[in-house]
């Protein structure tokens, strides 16, 4: 009961901040840079509260507890609070209407199904943190740059196919959104060379059979935004082509982690 109230209000904001996103996007250009602090402040609660419930749940006093409904959370986190921080430099405040409504339900989710901890390391293992903590920034930029692309396809399909309507008249130009994209990727790309780079280093063995996994569906992303960088670089790649890669990309990572935590411990319970 203790996690319930700070929960359930830190749901309650994520859930304001993503309706008055929802009316500033409908609204179109007018409206476009109305209410946009308010915004931005409840966002910014939001994610305090949000880091405040995380806090003891993951950093307790026998390591860190990265349990998948606590990962899950603390993903979310951590790309909403980049997401916000990003708000400051780039019109990237769309990205927040999937942004807050995953965050709130990972911490829905989290009140409602408490799971048994799974301590990651013993306390005093700072190599294990610098890999676990690059890998977070790296899955959670990835995961803005996926939502980006999912964003932009949406722009794409309404501006080729029919007359754009005041939602997509409200976002950025699209030669501006997938600008944007291309930097995320590009910082979450370098951010996953150097997680897999400490894996290799400080871990003892990244292909032992609980990590085998992990590790070969890491690289595989590696590989594919890897591509899609170089494509951009050498064929000037954009579209369609870098929106599906894009996505594909992301969806190594995401069967990496997530896909075989959801397996071992809520499927087979180990």
């Amino acid at each position: 009961m203790t996690f319930l109230l700070p929960g359930l209000l830190s749901i309650l904001l994520y859930l304001l901040a993503t309706g008055l996103l929802v009316v500033r996007l409908t609204r179109g250009p007018a409206d476009i840079e109305s209410q946009r602090n308010r915004i931005l402040l409840i966002g910014f609660a939001a994610v305090l509260i949000h880091g405040g419930l995380l806090y003891p749940s993951v950093l307790t006093a026998g390591g860190i507890n990265l349990g998948f409904f606590n990962a899950v959370s603390l993903i979310a986190l951590l790309i909403a609070c980049l997401l916000l921080l990003a708000c400051f430099q780039e019109p990237v405040e769309s990205l927040g209407i999937p942004v807050f409504s995953i965050a709130a339900l990972s911490i829905g989710l989290l009140l409602v199904f408490p799971t048994d901890p799974v301590l990651v390391r013993e306390s005093g293992s700072w190599q294990l943190d610098i890999h676990i903590m690059l890998s977070l920034l790296a899955y959670s930029i990835l995961g803005l740059a996926a939502l980006q692309a999912l964003l932009l396809a949406i722009q794409d399909y309404h501006l080729h196919n029919r007359r754009p309507g005041g939602f997509i008249r409200a976002l950025p130009p699209l030669q501006t959104m997938e600008t944007l994209m291309f930097q995320m990727i590009g910082i979450g790309f370098s951010l996953l060379t150097l997680a897999l780079l400490t894996g290799i280093l400080f871990l003892e063995d990244i292909f032992s059979q609980h990590l085998v996994h992990k590790t070969v569906l890491s690289i595989a992303a590696w590989t594919v935004f890897a591509v899609l960088l170089w494509g951009r670089w050498r064929f000037g790649w954009r579209g369609r082509v870098a929106i599906r890669w894009t996505v594909g990309g992301f969806a190594f990572l995401m069967l990496a982690y997530f896909g075989s935590k959801f397996v071992l411990e809520l499927v087979i319970n180990r």
